[in-house]
């Protein structure tokens, strides 16, 4: 491999450090949704399982190598998930799971989170609407609750993200150089 050079010692110790944090918010995002809320919702266990699921990947979302960074991740994340919430309530509070409603649901998500934030947006928008369609599919009991699961989930995962990428970055190591991207 021609041109490649090992990582610096500072590269490698802000990679671990990262690595660290983000693994520590993940879980502490985890065990909030999934030991913490499960107490205070009945919700099934898949449910709990699912909603820690889609909490990290959350956190994971949000955490980058600013705060600044990590904010305008969140509120991208936040605004993506609210458009897929709001049509997919309002399908499910009235309709049950259909193979149509899929495409129609996500069409309608990725276009209204394109209008209201950017072709980011309308991506996850997508993944959002799939992901709750689906669950709902796969449990059609009161499948209306999956989108208001699904947007404290990722509230939650947004909130803890947010709050790692601030501690570390602002706290863990508030003098830490830009990391410089190849």
């Amino acid at each position: 491999m021609t041109g490649m050079h090992p990582p610096a010692r500072s590269e490698v110790r802000t990679g671990v450090t990262d690595a660290v944090v983000l693994g520590v918010a993940c879980l502490a995002t985890y065990l909030l949704v999934t030991q913490l809320l499960s107490r205070a919702f009945f919700v099934s266990k898949a449910d709990d399982l699912l909603g820690g699921m889609w909490a990290v990947i959350a956190t994971v979302f949000v955490m980058r190598d600013s705060y600044d960074q990590s904010v305008t991740a969140a509120v991208s994340r936040m605004v993506a998930t609210a458009v897929s919430f709001a049509y997919c309530l309002l399908y499910l509070a009235f309709l049950p799971f259909h193979t149509w409603a899929l495409p129609t649901v996500i069409a309608l998500s990725a276009l209204t989170a394109r209008l209201i934030g950017g072709p980011g947006d309308s991506l996850t928008a997508a993944i959002t609407s799939t992901v709750v369609l689906v669950v709902a599919a796969v449990s059609p009991h009161d499948a209306w609750l999956q989108p208001i699961l699904r947007f404290a989930d990722t509230a939650i995962g947004v909130l803890v993200g947010v709050g790692a990428a601030w501690l570390d970055l602002r706290v863990i190591r508030p003098t830490r150089p830009p990391t410089v991207r190849r």
